[in-house]
């Protein structure tokens, strides 16, 4: 069965460098490309691909934004230049996620990926959905960390607090640890204010499971969490938390 694939790129090289690949694929029809969102949503809505390869930051509004904006429920492979897009539900709703520049050997892994994805298809969780409830304002109820081939799902609930690791943030449960590819102020926006809090310009943490907390000179606590771990806050942190305690 062939399929029908849609490219939405801004950049030229990587559009032609799709479309080639793609047009050597016996199973994947391309029926269109768009350089811009406008275009892209058009293409969407008139031949409802059954696949999109899909930039995040392209001119006119997002990939997600196209995404969202489809009436069917397309099986998505995101394409971009920046890792730090490959969070949450940006990265889990997608078939796979391509961090430009890839070679031909990456393209193809994500296209075994696609094929075997479009072969168990159940018509289970609309792509659309998932989209909209990732662009949704409200906080986040999920997150997903890729560990090697695997894509592990973390409710947002069972995390302890989330800690900074450069551009990317490791999440705190309590089985271990997972590393998530957002900035942890990114993060913090799509966080439930009433339960994550920033302590630290590198520690957030959720409320609930705070054990206790210790004045720690200059105007800090020292946070002890359940699961025994210890963070100091910073002043303006312990500022926040002395509002609550009142």
């Amino acid at each position: 069965m062939t399929a029908r694939a849609f490219v939405v790129e801004d950049e030229p090289v990587a559009r032609q460098q799709l479309c080639e690949w793609i047009d050597d694929c016996a199973w994947l029809e391309r029926v269109g490309a768009a350089a811009n969102a406008p275009d892209a949503i058009a293409g969407v809505l008139e031949l409802r691909p059954e696949v999109l390869f899909l930039d995040v930051e392209i001119p006119g509004g997002t990939g997600l934004e196209v995404l969202a904006a489809a009436p069917h429920r397309p099986h998505v492979v995101f394409t971009t230049a920046y890792d730090r897009y490959a969070v949450a539900a940006f990265e889990l709703e997608a078939v796979d996620y391509l961090l430009k520049p890839f070679g031909r050997e990456r393209f193809d892994a994500a296209l075994e990926r696609l094929r075997r994805d479009l072969d168990r298809d159940d018509g289970a969780d609309p792509a659309v959905l998932r989209a909209r409830a990732a662009l949704d304002a409200g906080p986040l109820q999920r997150l997903f960390a890729r560990e090697g081939p695997r894509i592990v799902p973390i409710p947002v609930a069972r995390v302890i607090r989330f800690e900074a690791e450069g551009d990317y943030v490791r999440a705190f449960v309590p089985e271990g640890a997972h590393l998530l590819h957002v900035a942890i102020g990114d993060l913090e926006r799509r966080l439930d204010p009433a339960a994550f809090m920033r302590v630290h310009r590198s520690h957030l943490v959720h409320l609930e499971a705070v054990r206790q907390l210790r004045e720690y000179g200059d105007r800090r606590f020292e946070i002890e969490m359940n699961d025994g771990s210890k963070i100091v806050s910073s002043r303006a942190g312990a500022q926040r938390l002395r509002q609550l305690i009142r």
